[in-house]
């Protein structure tokens, strides 16, 4: 029917027929909707090169549990903060899909994303699941691979038992010592195949350069990362030692 919202399927036959090379009209048969409401979905969601089906439907059950608001009286709308919902559910789109390219899985992206544009930083497990529309234990998996990671934490929820996950303070720059550790690790491997090979040998040079380049660059950052830390991390104050002297006669 026309009238009714898409579904996950319907955005998953959008997400098909652009990677099939289909127009919107093409693709709005299929669907038997309107073209107008194809071009609307694609380009609310990044446009036909960036169109992901699973991020489209995340940012329209944002977009869905936006309660609605009675009519502000006109002194009211200056009073008004925040972002815009709309805007607001299509920029967490775009960072679940900006942490993704990092090398994340999905669904802890998601949970970064949520977690990032959460007001208290912080969501119970129940309300993680009930935000990304996905198992109890789906969000467990999650929540297991970014704690192992150092990138969240658990804490109790003062006003009941249940445990809530907080974002790290430092979870950006936890986030790129874990890249680092990666990298790390290919330079390392990289390194012993140039000796296995032989460094006089083309595979040696070839696996010899890439080691070399990708431990410098780890190092790098790994600099920088400790700088940043010593310079955001509030020193301890210093006790004041009182030295007595003694005079010889």
């Amino acid at each position: 029917m026309p009238g009714r919202r898409l579904t996950r399927a319907d955005r998953q036959q959008i997400a098909e027929g652009l990677a099939q090379g289909l127009d919107y009209a093409g693709i709005a048969r299929r669907l038997g909707r309107p073209t107008s409401t194809v071009s609307r979905e694609v380009a609310r969601n990044g446009g036909p090169g960036r169109y992901r089906a699973d991020l489209a439907q995340l940012a329209s059950t944002h977009r869905a549990r936006r309660s609605p608001r009675p009519p502000a009286a006109p002194q009211q709308a200056s009073e008004r903060s925040g972002p815009d919902p709309g805007a607001a559910a299509t920029f967490i789109a775009d960072l679940t899909a900006a942490i993704i390219e990092t090398g994340m899985p999905r669904t802890a992206a998601s949970v970064m994303a949520c977690l990032f544009t959460s007001e208290t930083g912080s969501y119970t497990a129940a309300e993680l699941a009930q935000h990304l529309q996905v198992s109890a234990a789906t969000i467990s998996h999650a929540v297991g691979l970014l704690q192992q990671h150092g990138l969240i934490r658990r804490g109790r929820d003062s006003q009941s038992r249940r445990h809530r996950y907080f974002l790290d303070e430092n979870a950006g720059l936890r986030s790129a010592v874990v890249g680092v550790r990666a990298n790390q690790q290919l330079a390392t491997t990289a390194l012993r195949g140039a000796d296995i090979f032989g460094t006089d040998t083309a595979v040696g040079t070839r696996l010899a350069t890439a080691g070399r380049f990708l431990e410098q660059l780890g190092n790098d950052i790994l600099r920088a990362a400790e700088k940043h830390w010593r310079a955001t991390t509030p020193t301890e104050p210093k006790h004041t030692q009182t030295t007595h002297s003694t005079t010889t006669r």
